[in-house]
């Protein structure tokens, strides 16, 4: 990626915005210039951080004049930096755009799939259709199974992300249908009973070979059928398969399952049904009666495409239009409800609200503005490439939008006491509670020159040095520090600082770690679930105050 390429949009974007460019921003503007770089976040991250950072530093005049020199016009009026979503395919064919979000309710939404629900509620407004929230509480998987918690796990998560819907339907409450349509299916011949063991139906798949089973008149598979809904087999001893193509070139196509045995108990139904169908038959079937329009989803899903219409062409039944995305990853990060629920189960993790998780409950807690991930999630659009990108573009995507919206204050981790020799008497300082909003107000912090206290960190970095105190006075830094000074000085390093009294608070981090610090005492005043940043520290969120002040930390 060339140089000037990037300098441009990091300097187009900080002129835009009061000369501090955003790192988000900056990525998106140049994915939309090359849609290429995709492909290439990892790489060009770390460029992108530093010509941010060069260019933050920088006065506006200097950003202007440098700019002008690569011959790029400033003086536009100011835009919002939107991406704008592809129109949906087809939309005239359909008087009104029916879509909707499918999640299995297996634990809370993670943030990778709140790229689902979000990019289904943007269509829904844009075409003013209509969004159903279908939970797709089937048990017809082996290794994934609902559970009763994540019902509303799953409907708080779209709630907190602003995501509306017209209708909440369940498939738990729908299997009288889909068995309804396996029994015509059966009748047309297109569908039969199977009793073959799995390892022969995977061998006779794989060989593109007809099992005998294939062979059975209607009347016999549909003896078998009622069968199997009375409960005379066992787990595995037969499914529904329906007739494809035995010699299709993907043997995974070849007569697929369509229904399974499965005794577990459901969290809704209990027992009420042994029978179960696959995902792509009860899709097929749904996605026809709901009368859904456009169908979004993964492009690692195209299986169910295929199998939603093979069986809409058996029935005669027009077809909804698809559209895929790719996947959305974060870098080092693995994604897993089913490893997230066992670490839960083992008390290794609190809840699903236990950072570790990264369900959007984890981020609530956590302090992260859900307009935040909407914003992030959307600046990608919607794209077939697969994406992997490091959290601090997520982190700074929420910080541009907190850091005007929070107030300020100190708290000092492993704290180091010293005193301060010849200094002016001084009971308390007023502090801005941000210094960029000065009309918002101050808070007082209490101040005793004998005991103050900085942290371990600060005080081994700059011992014997310079320093300032920020919002009381400067000062030679050591145990008995000598006062220097109350003029700013730019050079100078500044750094934050409690007295007596103070507060004790527990800091709960993102590796479900505890810190452990002291803060001035206008935080215990502060409400549950409200944000704050503590400076030189990061963002966080208020949990409790009593009996002890917990915060949860977002980021930096």
């Amino acid at each position: 990626m060339e140089k000037e390429i990037l300098l441009k949009h990091a300097l187009l974007n900080a002129i835009q915005h009061d000369g501090k460019a955003d790192i988000q921003a900056v990525l998106g503007k140049i994915i939309s210039e090359d849609p290429k770089m995709r492909s290439k976040i990892k790489e060009i991250i770390t460029e992108i951080k530093k010509t941010v950072a060069e260019v933050n530093s920088l006065s506006i005049e200097e950003q202007k004049n440098k700019i002008k020199e690569l011959g790029f016009d400033f003086e536009k009026k100011k835009v919002e930096e939107i991406k704008e979503l592809p129109p949906l395919p087809n939309v005239e064919k359909y008087k009104k755009i029916v879509m909707r979000m499918a999640p299995f309710p297996s634990g809370p939404l993670h943030v990778g799939n709140a790229r689902m629900a979000l990019l289904n509620d943007e269509y829904a407004k844009k075409y003013e259709g209509k969004l159903l929230l279908v939970i797709d509480d089937t048990i017809g998987s082996e290794a994934k199974i609902p559970t009763k918690e994540a019902y509303k796990l799953v409907i708080e998560g779209l709630k907190w992300l602003g995501v509306k819907w017209y209708k909440t339907i369940y498939k738990s409450d729908r299997m009288k249908l889909f068995y309804e349509w396996t029994e015509k299916l059966i009748k047309m011949g297109h569908a039969y009973v199977c009793e073959c063991p799995k390892d022969v139906l995977r061998e006779n798949r794989e060989k593109g070979l007809e099992c005998n089973c294939r062979k059975q008149n209607p009347e016999t598979n549909l003896q078998k059928w009622k069968e199997m809904l009375e409960g005379k087999y066992k787990t595995g001893q037969a499914t529904v398969r329906l007739k494809t193509d035995m010699k299709h070139p993907n043997p995974a196509f070849r007569d697929r399952v369509l229904l399974r045995i499965s005794n577990r108990e459901h969290p809704r139904v209990g027992k009420k049904y042994c029978v179960w169908p696959m995902l792509e038959f009860s899709w097929a079937i749904d996605d026809h009666f709901l009368g859904v329009t456009h169908i979004l989803r993964g492009k690692d899903l195209v299986m169910e495409d295929m199998m939603e219409e093979f069986i809409w062409n058996l029935l005669g039944w027009k077809h909804a239009e698809f559209i895929h995305h790719g996947m959305l990853r974060f870098e080092g990060l693995k994604l897993s409800k089913t490893q997230a629920r066992m670490l839960i189960e083992k008390g290794i993790y609190t809840d699903w609200n236990d950072p570790r998780t990264w369900s959007l409950q984890s981020f609530e807690k956590r302090g992260f503005l859900s307009e935040s991930i909407r914003n992030f999630i959307l600046s990608f659009g919607l794209s077939l490439n697969d994406i992997t990108v490091p959290l601090e573009i997520l982190y700074s995507e929420n910080r541009k939008i907190i850091d005007p919206k929070v107030n300020r204050y100190f708290a000092v981790i492993d704290p180091v006491e010293i005193k301060i020799m010849n200094a002016p008497k001084v009971r308390k300082v007023r502090v801005h509670l941000h210094p960029d909003f000065p009309k918002r107000g101050f808070r007082e912090i209490p101040v005793n020159t004998d005991k103050i206290f900085i942290s371990r960190e600060d005080f081994g970095k700059y011992r014997g040095e310079g320093i300032r105190l920020i919002g009381l006075f400067n000062v030679k830094l050591d145990k008995k520090a000598e006062f220097t000074g109350k003029e700013v000085k730019m050079e100078m390093q500044k750094i934050q600082w409690i007295s007596e009294k103070n507060v004790p608070i527990k800091i709960i981090m993102g590796d479900g770690s505890i810190i452990k610090c002291i803060g001035e005492p206008e935080i215990k005043k502060l409400k549950s679930d409200m944000k704050l940043q503590l400076v030189r520290f990061g963002f966080c969120r208020v949990d409790k105050t009593k009996p002890d002040l917990i915060l949860y930390f977002a980021h930096r």
